[in-house]
C-alpha cells in the first residue's frame, strides 16, 4: 500500500495552483509553448494531488485514471453550450474550473500534467523503497 501523507499533498495543492495562477499573469514573461501547455498541465496536476489527498490509500494508477477522467470530462463540457453553463464560465472561478472551450491542446496539456504526478509518485516510491 501506498500511504500518502496528507500534509504534503495539500501543500502541493495549493503550490500548484499558486504556480498555475502566476504563470497565467507571467505570460509575456515565458516562452509561447510554456504559455500554452504550463496552466493546463498544472491544473491537471493539481488535480492528482488533490485526488491523492482526498484517497491517500489508493494506488498511484488509480488516482491517475481518475484524475485524467475528471480532467477530460472537464474538457469535453466545454463543447457544451448552454445559457447557465456560459454565465458560470464567465466568472473568474467558474472560467478557472470549467474552461472556456474546447482545446485538443488541453487534452495533451492534461496528460502532461497527470503523467507528472505519476512519474514523481512513482519515483519517490522507488527511492524510498531503496533507501
Amino acid at each position: 500500500m501506498n500511504k500518502r501523507n496528507r500534509w504534503i499533498y495539500l501543500l502541493l495543492a495549493f503550490v500548484i495552483m499558486g504556480a498555475g495562477l502566476l504563470s497565467r499573469k507571467l505570460t509575456a514573461y515565458l516562452p509561447h509553448i510554456v504559455n500554452i501547455y504550463a496552466g493546463d498541465s498544472l491544473w491537471a496536476l493539481m488535480i492528482f494531488v488533490s485526488v491523492g489527498f482526498s484517497f491517500p490509500a489508493w494506488r498511484t494508477k488509480m488516482i491517475g485514471m481518475f484524475a485524467i477522467v475528471f480532467c477530460y470530462f472537464i474538457e469535453f463540457t466545454q463543447l457544451y453550450h448552454a445559457r447557465w453553463i456560459d454565465d458560470i464560465r464567465k466568472t473568474p472561478l467558474g472560467g478557472l474550473i470549467l474552461g472556456y472551450g474546447f482545446l485538443w491542446s488541453d487534452i495533451l496539456a492534461y496528460s502532461i500534467g497527470v503523467g507528472v504526478g505519476m512519474s514523481w509518485e512513482y519515483y519517490r516510491h522507488r527511492f524510498k523503497r531503496s533507501a
